[in-house]
């Protein structure tokens, strides 16, 4: 394999657009998160927070009823949807057309729930973020990856990844079949590890932020709701990917002097988001 292409500053800086003096909440972005089911409306709180905080002018979460008054509770910025059934997803309907749509995180693989993953393949046509039990669903279903708009981002750890490309002997193999896997479905593969990778058809970059401490429940829904506020605010893929990896990893640097590897968690990441951006602003830290 080639060296990939790394993501540094100077390579995030040519991608980054600070945010317009003129900005409202409606040139920002309305964000849609699609997740949880009972006993994981955390990693749908995770996903919301973050889309939230990277600079989304607005976010709508499409929960199960038993995640109403959770998300109500601890992020009241974030609007809700609910679905018909108490504790899974089983008809996905949105009142409104969002600018990108981040579904997966906590979702469970209900029959009822891959059944109203395929029906919104089916009809959307936003920009998307697939991620954990979309991606597990998906798996079963390769084939429903045809319904996805093309440069659809994937955010797979390894065992995700494994079940959508089959077993590998040696990285080099990971890699070959990831971007067969990418050219195929015409998707862009955000493969999460240390370091991460994204690949996008042939190109491969290697993402230079980050740390152990990111190896924490909950990293992965945050990673998702920042990917999803990025494409909403007008990235393309190819560039919300970057972007977004990189800052998800800077959060890390950023806090570990301050938090250690052991008390890092992925509500750290939210909170140090904006000392992330403030980086690429140049905008001394203190």
């Amino acid at each position: 394999m080639k060296s990939p292409y790394l993501i540094n500053k100077e390579e995030i800086l040519k991608i980054y657009k600070p945010v317009n003096p003129h900005a409202h909440k409606g040139t920002q972005g309305h964000a849609v998160i699609i997740a949880g089911s009972y006993g994981k409306i955390g990693a749908t709180v995770l996903a919301s927070k973050s889309c939230l905080k990277s600079g989304c002018g607005l976010v709508t979460t499409f929960i199960p009823k038993c995640g109403y008054q959770i998300l109500q509770i601890s992020i009241p910025e974030v609007m809700t949807v609910t679905d018909e059934n108490t504790n899974f997803i089983t008809m996905i309907h949105l009142p409104f057309m969002p600018q990108a749509i981040g579904i997966g995180p906590g979702m469970g693989k209900e029959l009822g729930t891959q059944k109203a993953l395929f029906e919104f393949l089916r009809i959307n046509k936003m920009p998307l973020v697939l991620d954990a039990d979309a991606l597990n669903i998906i798996s079963e279903n390769l084939s429903w990856l045809e319904l996805v708009p093309e440069d659809t981002i994937l955010t797979p750890h390894p065992k995700e990844l494994e079940r959508l490309i089959g077993k590998w002997n040696s990285e080099s193999e990971k890699f070959q079949k990831t971007v067969a896997f990418s050219e195929k479905y015409k998707v862009i593969v955000v493969m999460k590890g240390a370091p991460t990778y994204i690949i996008n058809r042939t190109s491969v970059y290697q993402n230079t932020t980050g740390n152990a401490a990111l190896a924490t429940a909950g990293s992965g829904d945050v990673l998702t709701g920042i990917l999803t506020s990025l494409l909403a605010q007008g990235y393309e893929p190819k560039y919300a990917s970057k972007l977004g990896v990189y800052l998800h990893g800077l959060t890390a640097d950023l806090a570990l002097p301050k938090t250690g590897y052991e008390s890092f968690t992925a509500s750290t990441i939210i909170k140090y988001l904006g000392k992330a951006f403030l980086e690429l602003g140049n905008v001394p830290i203190r």
